[in-house]
């Protein structure tokens, strides 16, 4: 690892020690566009990377790699490489990972119950943009 890699390690640990409100602590870890949709996706058990992308409409390959790559460094995700060829690698849940779960199904389960509600509100406001000011930060 470089040197510049460990102090960016060192400096994001020493930030996130710091962190006052756990809610700050988590979205430190799993923000990111495609990170929870990856945890949730691991909920099933064991996935190879091109299954994940398969699964993830839109997620570009250097985007997976990264957001896979960081929640292996936070120690949400291990990765197992197999000794074959070609070259098998998995990913799943760690424990730290898998104590995410209620939290996941918790935000499907919202989602799911809360999207026609949060359709009409859009549909709400592109209707009437003054009755939220729309027009006037648009202007």
């Amino acid at each position: 690892m470089a040197h510049t890699d460990r102090e960016a390690l060192l400096a994001l640990a020493s930030k996130r020690a710091a962190q006052p409100c756990g809610v700050e602590t988590t979205l430190s870890v799993i923000e990111g566009r495609w990170k929870l949709l990856i945890l949730f996706q691991l909920l099933d058990g064991r996935k190879r990377f091109s299954e994940l992308k398969r699964k993830l409409t839109g997620v570009t390959q250097r985007m997976l790699t990264l957001h896979l790559r960081e929640l292996e460094r936070d120690g949400l995700v291990h990765r197992e490489v197999y000794r074959e060829v070609p070259p098998k690698v998995e990913y799943s849940l760690t424990a730290m990972g898998c104590s995410l779960e209620p939290l996941l199904r918790f935000m499907s389960a919202w989602g799911h119950g809360h999207r026609m509600s949060l359709v009409a509100a859009l549909q709400h406001a592109a209707a009437d943009p003054t009755d939220l000011g729309l027009a006037a930060a648009a202007e």
